[in-house]
């Protein structure tokens, strides 16, 4: 079949693009279900019609895990067309009305759309109804409109319905033109059982008592025009606390045992949602913002306008969790929050800019909680790989858009922002553009270009920049570059190529860098960066004195890494030697991740990087001290999977003393954490005894004697090493209400090395019964950070992988979790070739997923890499 696409219409203010003067492929027409030739034949929709409003009437039954329904969708005719097209999935349509006419809905499944076809021409101009009722069952996944379960304080079960639709999944919920361009207004109705109680985008009109005994809860009708992809409904027995702020009134609800809970999720919404009003310098525009803690939910969090979903993990927290937790949540509901306004209020037009949501969430989400970094070297690691994509790329498929929610969407996108933020005069330039941006395009949607030339417009009075030539060869091609520094006096020489792993002579890729540096002489206080902007392969630039060293990337605000050279690295080396201050801790997390990605590029030999490691005794700050650890742990993973156990036991032996008295600083806390975990997990004799006494406790006193937050997870998984604690902490787990101790009990008990205990918790995972299906992911990478439990879900994943791809779907966040977890560790030929063997077998059931080409290259970097320097480790160690 051959697909082709239309110019779309764009519904912004700028109208629509002039037609097309060439001519198109013609395309071949599929089948439908009931054998007519549906008239449509590709995957976005055809831009002749505009939904204008939709009114939505649901009935589901809880008790027989169906739903029907009635959509009523007014809509304009742009341009004369003979059909109809839209989505719908697995619903059965009953009867079908346009304009009070009876007509014939076909169906092509593989693309979820429907059609009505026309004898006589609808002409541009006319405005018109379809009309359409349906039955359906509840999703048994964890998308559309889904039935979800919980126990109550008294062991009964309790059933509630609940939607998610972002990408694609509204259609599974009501006939719909479920693209994010297609932006309506929505009336919606359900119908439920006194017991119960419904929730929507908008505030309740009324309640209306039905002749079969039931309650119509009617909303009122959207205030602002939403993609399908936002609309939201819940029927549930839940419980809210609420509160006013500035009009709007905010309400945080959960099942009724944990509205304890919601306290403190209440009161940072209040004070996100004051910061956003005034920083936006837009308010917040609807009536009402509720939260809502959902006891089977998938995704962390899903912002829908007004009616934000999240899991319980990262909703509730009680007066008694750590700091550690509450930055969690705090976390998340920033982020979901600046959705509001980016995401919902001004919207990308297709999901290939999916950045325009994520990234600025994201980056939003570390600017409102300025006591957390942004983090960007997830990011980086993914896209110096040649199976990234570009930050705004094509997405031609179903299996495409579920892929383009990755690091790159999310992290990349961020920290380009914090890159061009980092570059503008003074402080409030960047803030200004997005200001412009917003309320330019309010209630439209946008492309990457829309906002490149906000922000050049806004920085015109300066002529500082043209944002967009700058930005543009950051979004538009993948990957990063690698600036290489070359120091002669004060004479500085930069040069700039691809960073990429898998070695490329085809690319002549070139960056616009806003390089940002510090030297000997200032290196603490912002005013002590300045910035070069390199444009060209190569450039060269004066200093005003002769220095010492230079450390490029300030604080870790640029996407890119730098290699200062054999000298370079060594006066650096020295520096931190004599000084661990001299630099800011964030300069010297990026140091460390530098010096191991160029270790990956065989840019540097492994020497080098053990000789960055002796400054470390001085080292007392947590993010260079978790960056070592996560790069450390990677190699020791690799090594015990080559079942080089005791050069693996070596490269875990550093400093873990750490005290398990209580700390009151967050970072500080994620440090301990962090390291007592890995002194537990090397049988430290001091640590595994206080874990093991602490679990005693805990369970002597039935929970009321409760284990600090940041501690959890190290007592919980010393507890899952013994077969007989074991016992006690899935009995624990299975009563367990504390939603974030839950989760830390999950991954205690999957860090058993016992066979028959792994396949109980897999097989209860993939049943849904005692553990939810949601918590796979989690259980599957905490299963392989050993050798013998990455061998279990290895096999796991190969004999249900049809069953995983019914719950996740393909490309997946979840699926990509997956297969990152049981491969990234591999680095033998023998694993790379059952790896390729089994994703080559499985065709369109997801061998061309992007996670899969990633998992291969890795793989293959990780045997290239321990071949050069396996024989340096051993010397070493």
């Amino acid at each position: 079949m051959v697909l082709y696409f239309l110019p779309a219409c764009t519904f912004t203010k700028a109208g629509c693009p002039k037609p097309n003067k060439t001519n198109p492929i013609e395309p071949v027409y599929p089948i439908s279900t009931n054998g007519e030739l549906f008239p449509w034949a590709q995957l976005r929709l055809p831009q002749s019609i505009k939904p204008l409003s939709y009114d939505l009437t649901l009935n589901p039954d809880l008790d027989k895990m169906t739903f029907t329904g009635r959509t009523v969708i007014n809509m304009s005719i742009l341009h004369s067309t003979n059909r109809i097209v839209f989505h719908g999935a697995n619903l059965s349509i009953t009867k079908a009305t346009f304009m009070a006419s009876d007509v014939t809905v076909l169906e092509y499944k593989p693309r979820q759309q429907l059609a009505v076809n026309f004898s006589e021409e609808l002409k541009a101009g006319q405005y018109c109804v379809l009309t359409m009722e349906y039955s359906a069952n509840f999703s048994n996944t964890y998308d559309g409109f889904y039935n979800s379960s919980y126990i109550d304080k008294d062991g009964n079960k309790r059933v509630l319905a609940a939607t998610q639709f972002e990408p694609l999944s509204a259609r599974k919920a009501f006939p719909c033109f479920d693209e994010p361009a297609f932006k309506a207004t929505f009336l919606i109705k359900i119908s439920r059982k006194k017991t119960y109680m419904t929730l929507s985008n908008m505030p309740k009109a009324k309640s209306t008592n039905l002749s079969n005994g039931l309650v119509q809860d009617e909303f009122e009708k959207t205030s602002v025009n939403m993609s399908t992809y936002l609309v939201a409904f819940i029927v549930a027995n839940f419980t809210s606390i609420t509160k006013n702020v500035s009009g709007t009134q905010v309400s945080v609800y959960s099942v009724p045992e944990k509205i304890g809970h919601t306290e403190y999720a209440l009161t940072i919404t209040s004070k996100l949602l004051e910061f956003y009003n005034n920083f936006f310098d837009i308010n917040y525009p609807l009536k009402k913002l509720d939260l809502v803690a959902i006891p089977d939910f998938l995704a962390g969090a899903m912002e829908n306008w007004g009616l934000i979903t999240f899991r319980e993990t990262t909703l509730l927290v009680g007066n008694e969790s750590s700091l550690l937790e509450k930055q969690v949540v705090a976390s998340v509901i920033a982020h979901e929050l600046a959705h509001q306004w980016f995401g919902n209020l001004v919207t990308m037009r297709w999901w290939n800019d999916l950045w325009l949501n994520e990234g600025f969430a994201t980056y939003m989400e570390y600017m409102s909680l300025q006591e957390v970094s942004l983090p960007n070297y997830s990011a980086l690691d993914k896209d110096a790989l040649s199976s990234s994509h570009a930050v705004s790329t094509d997405v031609n498929t179903t299996e495409q858009v579920e892929e383009m929610f990755d690091s790159v969407s999310y992290e990349k996108g961020a920290s380009i922002l914090l890159m061009l933020n980092a570059s503008f005069p003074g402080d409030q330039q960047f803030r200004k553009g997005i200001i412009e941006y917003l309320k330019q395009f309010s209630g439209l949607n946008t492309d990457t270009d829309d906002l490149w030339n906000s922000l050049t417009q806004t920085d015109k009075p300066t002529h500082h920049m043209n944002v967009s030539q700058m930005m543009t060869s950051w979004t538009s091609q993948k990957g990063f570059p690698l600036v290489t520094v070359n120091l002669m006096g004060n004479q500085v020489t930069l040069t700039q190529e691809h960073f990429l792993l898998t070695s490329d002579n085809t690319t002549h890729t070139l960056w616009n860098i806003p390089v940002t540096y510090v030297n000997d002489s200032c290196s603490l206080a912002p005013e002590c960066r300045q910035v070069f902007t390199l444009k060209n392969k190569s450039d060269t630039f004066k200093l005003s004195k002769n220095v010492t060293w230079l450390k490029l990337n300030y604080k870790s605000t640029g996407f890119y890494i730098v290699d200062y050279g054999k000298d370079g690295w060594s006066a650096l080396t020295e520096a931190l030697s004599k000084n661990v201050s001299v630099l800011t801790h964030e300069d010297r997390a990026s140091l460390i991740h530098n010096i191991f990605a160029l270790s990956r590029l065989g840019r540097v030999t492994f020497r080098q990087v053990l000789n960055l490691q002796k400054y470390f005794s001085l080292e007392t700050e947590t993010s260079p001290v978790m960056e070592a650890l996560l790069q450390l742990n990677n190699i020791y993973r690799q090594l015990e999977k080559r079942q080089e156990s005791n050069l693996a036991s070596q490269v875990h032996k550093l400093n873990t003393n750490q005290t398990w008295d209580k700390e009151e600083n967050v970072s500080k806390q994620e440090l301990r954490s962090a390291l007592l975990e890995m002194a537990c997990s090397l049988n430290d004799e001091n640590c595994t005894h206080q874990a093991t006494s602490l679990f005693k406790k805990y369970k002597d006193s039935n929970g009321t004697i409760r284990i600090p937050g940041d501690l959890q997870q190290t007592v919980f998984t010393v507890a899952g090493q013994s077969d007989e604690t074991w016992d006690t902490l899935f009995n624990m787990y299975v009563h367990a209400t504390y939603d974030s101790e839950k989760r830390k009990m999950l991954k205690g008990l999957a860090s058993t090395q016992n066979p028959q205990r792994l396949v109980q918790i897999l097989s209860s995972g993939l049943r849904g019964s005692l553990i939810q299906t949601q918590e796979l992911p989690l259980i599957i990478s905490t299963m392989c950070q050993s050798f013998a439990g990455c061998l279990f879900a290895w096999d796991f994943i190969q004999e249900n992988w049809d069953r995983l791809i019914e719950k996740f779907p393909i490309g997946s966040f979840a699926i990509q979790t997956i297969i990152k977890s049981v491969t990234s560790q591999s680095s033998t030929q023998a694993q790379l070739n059952k790896v390729q063997a089994f994703f080559s077998g499985l065709k369109e059931r997801g061998s061309q997923m992007r996670s899969v080409q990633e998992a291969l290259e890795t793989i293959k970097l990780n045997r290239d890499w321990m071949d050069r320097n396996l024989p340096t480790l051993r010397r070493w160690l």
